[in-house]
């Protein structure tokens, strides 16, 4: 192998001043691109203050909202009474003053002690176990928590005062002194302490009560007692079979509202596919009108091309605000804001898929003698239809998507429930039921879609 020296290169680059020059061009543009590049993410790291962002982001926070997607919290709470504690849970909670998790336990209160409301249960001595041996034991006047071999001794005076002996440990922490003290147990939960109640948080793996509430006769009981129930165990309800009430308890899950989950869900899915097809079959003929080839008459292709650009210059979100505004929320007014959209995107796409047409067919057609109206129905549309409904197939499918996002803002369908979940801030094993169900369904017409359009166009390179 040869090597040039540098005099030789120059020698070279001197008789040959064009290709050299040229690639020295290619070298500074690269360059400039590149530095230009630099420069614009450098602009918007500072103009969108990404560094702020991120150091102020609580992603302590992030992390408690990821495990609520896997996971779900039993929330009893222990009031401080003067001679007794009331243990009571939240109003939907499977749980009540006769039904107890069995990681609480207590001792009933003494003969002494006044009468506890009807809802709740009186004890005199409580104790929640954690994991393993961390735990938390409350009395009238005390709570004492165990966490990681570590124990904290609260004295309470209820409803006055809250006073902690010694200082507080690392999973401990207290704004100031007589304020609640939040405890942390890490992924097993977590408890408030203050001089009224103690409100404890115990996080278990899964999503509780997914087919089964706490009101129905299924509840807590084994598959294979579920089984023998619904097969043959005798009736539960005289109304209706056991099978029948085992369905009627999924469905009307008063935590999981599957029911209305699915019928949002099939709300969504009729909302993509009137929406796109209805947009179709008015943007099919007004194509035509927009396409130079096909309409000879300037005036009406930008007429038609401005119509268009007007219907896909707003987005599918604003035209949603203003329907929801018009029609009320509802399925109607997401279905409107995809006609509207799609309408537009389907004008521009058809029209050009008819400008780009081969002539001869048309020319053939003309010589037989054939109607205008035959010229295109033969001509012109054999060419385009299959493109055509391919990219109606792919916009059906994208509106699927499309439809839960309009949906959050009033516009009917799953989108709505997803929204509604969001903002209680507490179920978020719900909402993480809601996208994967999105995800399965989209999943699902994803498929549909690419066969359809690859048995289309498949066919047209057959032909």
């Amino acid at each position: 192998m040869t090597t040039l020296s540098l005099t030789q290169m120059q020698a070279i680059s001197e008789r040959h001043p064009d290709v050299f020059a040229g690639s020295w061009r290619k070298t500074l543009t690269g360059w400039a691109v590149g530095l230009g590049l630099v420069a614009y993410l450098a602009f918007a790291w500072w103009f969108f203050a990404v560094g702020a962002v991120l150091a102020g982001g609580n992603w302590g926070i992030a992390g408690t909202y990821l495990a609520d997607w896997v996971s779900y919290e039993v929330r009893p709470q222990i009031d401080f009474k003067d001679d007794r504690l009331d243990i009571s849970y939240p109003r939907f909670s499977a749980y009540r003053a006769d039904r107890h998790p069995q990681w609480l336990k207590f001792e009933p209160p003494s003969a002494t002690a006044s009468a506890a409301s009807a809802n709740k249960a009186s004890a005199s001595r409580v104790t929640v176990e954690i994991d393993g041996s961390d735990r938390i034991e409350v009395t009238p006047t005390g709570v004492v928590v165990t966490n990681g071999g570590e124990t904290l001794d609260i004295a309470i005076v209820p409803a006055k005062s809250i006073t902690v002996a010694g200082e507080l440990p690392t999973w401990a922490t207290q704004k100031k002194p007589g304020e609640k003290i939040t405890v942390d147990f890490g992924f097993a939960g977590s408890a408030q302490i203050d001089a009224d109640d103690v409100n404890v948080r115990h996080r278990f793996f899964g999503w509780e009560n997914f087919f089964f509430d706490g009101h129905s006769p299924y509840w807590g009981k084994s598959t294979g007692e579920i089984l023998a129930l619904v097969f043959s165990g005798e009736r539960i309800d005289p109304k209706m079979s056991n099978a029948a009430l085992a369905w009627d308890n999924i469905v009307n899950n008063s935590e999981w509202q599957h029911g209305d989950v699915w019928i949002k869900m099939l709300q969504t899915i009729v909302m993509a596919f009137v929406g796109t097809l209805f947009a179709s079959l008015l943007a099919f003929p007004l194509a035509f009108l927009a396409a130079r080839n096909i309409t000879q008459n300037r005036l009406v292709n930008q007429v038609a091309k401005r119509f268009f650009d007007f219907l896909r210059s707003v987005d599918m979100l604003i035209w949603a605000l203003f329907f929801t505004r018009a029609f009320g929320p509802g399925p109607i007014a997401g279905i409107s804001a995809i006609f509207f959209t799609d309408t537009g995107t389907f004008g521009k796409l058809y029209s050009e898929a008819l400008e780009n047409i081969d002539d001869k067919q048309r020319e053939g057609m003309r010589s037989v003698g054939a109607s205008p109206v035959s010229v295109q129905r033969y001509g012109v549309v054999p060419q385009v239809l299959p493109v055509l409904i391919s990219q109606s197939l792919y916009f059906w499918e994208s509106n699927t998507r499309s439809a839960t996002i309009i949906g959050a803002v009033g516009a009917g369908g799953i989108g709505l429930k997803l929204w509604e979940a969001m903002r209680t801030n507490s179920d978020w094993e719900n909402v993480a039921y809601m996208v994967l169900l999105i995800l399965v369904v989209v999943f699902i017409f994803d498929n549909i879609s690419t066969t359809l359009r690859q048995r289309l166009i498949g066919n047209k390179a057959s032909h």
